[in-house]
């Protein structure tokens, strides 16, 4: 079998894969699909059904060799849509160095009142952002990825909403932006995000990747990221190599911790003229020695077994805390529709972190925006 890789950018790729209906006209056998864009390959016939292949030829332990939530959103009804294969929940990552210093410990508590640890809600963080913001030694407390690419931010935003009980829809599906809870969480995000004390400047400019390397790098001492930056973190060249550690996110008062989980998927085109070969492949990336070679190549594998496996602990040593970190994790409406809602979310934010309209006034456009919704 000789395989033809090429690799694309996240909105390129989706033009391929889409708007120019690549995996419809046999241009991909195999592509990767995020979660956010199954519904619409779903929909649009776009995706084989892999469960015809799966009783001919099964996936090893598939599905007990994941947690159910790396399951569960590529199933429609009977049908299989596609294989887990990278993952990586948002999570808090922080300089374990920095917290654990005995002198920024002390100097953190005669400040603020109480211990530094990972915080445990949003004012918290702040608090913390605050501390470690020192641009004269190139060191900032935290970084936010704005860039308005119907991504990260729109993410965040979700992350702020779950953390203070709100929703981004009701029962019905209807959109449910002008909330007390959609308000909180607006006005927090817009505020530190405009925080030159507290973040990294030039939030509109940085996307999740360009924020992790901007940890990476050592000029942030705490984030909200995907849990795969900070396994970058470790690989041998990285100058913060042993010193980062993760936590469960903050969340509002009185309220508990929430995570996302947004993952891609291994999926075989409806226009594919080398199906078997196609299937083929996918059994073997997603094997369980791939998926371990997989992590310690760079990437986020899914299995359980990886997670708790030996030489990959002893390479990311906290890689086994995504058995704690992935299950509770929420995800996002799995509708066709969403990317519209995300766009007018991202609208949203940008509205919010680049003008004084007031967030009730944001929040209400937007509602407006989306009425006609339903996910």
């Amino acid at each position: 079998m000789h395989l033809q890789a090429e690799a694309l950018d996240l909105n390129p790729l989706y033009d391929s894969l889409f708007t120019r209906q690549g995996l419809k006209d046999g241009t991909w056998d195999v592509a990767f699909i995020v979660t956010d864009w199954l519904a619409e390959a779903v929909e649009d016939a776009a995706v084989l059904d892999l469960a015809p292949y799966m009783q001919q030829a099964p996936v090893l332990d598939y599905p007990h060799g994941w947690v159910p939530s790396l399951t569960r959103f590529q199933h429609f009804g009977d049908a299989v849509y596609g294989l887990p294969f990278h993952d990586g929940p948002e999570c808090f990552i922080y300089r374990r160095d920095l917290f654990e210093d005995e002198r920024e410990q002390r100097a953190f508590e005669q400040r603020f009142g109480y211990s530094l640890t990972a915080p445990r809600t949003w004012g918290q963080f702040h608090d913390i952002a605050h501390f470690f913001t020192r641009p004269e030694q190139g060191l900032y407390g935290t970084v936010f990825a704005a860039f308005p690419d119907g991504h990260n931010s729109v993410y965040d935003f979700c992350l702020q909403l779950w953390s203070r009980g709100g929703d981004l829809v009701d029962s019905a599906g209807n959109v449910t932006l002008d909330t007390p809870q959609a308000a909180a969480a607006l006005d927090f995000y817009r505020r530190i995000v405009a925080d030159r004390a507290a973040t990294y400047p030039g939030p509109e400019q940085i996307d999740s990747v360009k924020s992790g390397e901007l940890f990476n790098q050592g000029k942030v001492a705490m984030m909200v990221n995907w849990f795969g930056f900070a396994a970058v973190c470790e690989q041998p060249m990285s100058p913060v190599k042993g010193k980062v550690g993760i936590a469960k996110l903050p969340a509002g008062e009185n309220r508990q911790s929430v995570s996302l989980s947004v993952y891609w998927t291994l999926t075989i085109g409806s226009g594919s003229r080398h199906r078997d070969e196609a299937y083929a492949f996918l059994r073997y990336a997603c094997s369980p020695e791939m998926d371990k070679l997989t992590t310690l190549e760079g990437a986020i594998g899914c299995r359980l077994s990886t997670w708790t496996d030996p030489d990959v602990n002893a390479a990311i040593p906290f890689y086994h805390q995504l058995v704690d970190l992935t299950p509770g994790a929420r995800t996002l409406p799995r509708s066709r529709l969403f990317p519209a809602l995300a766009h007018i979310v991202d609208e949203m934010i940008q509205q919010a972190i680049g003008t004084t309209v007031p967030t009730d006034e944001v929040l209400r456009q937007a509602q407006a925006k989306a009425a006609l919704i339903r996910l």
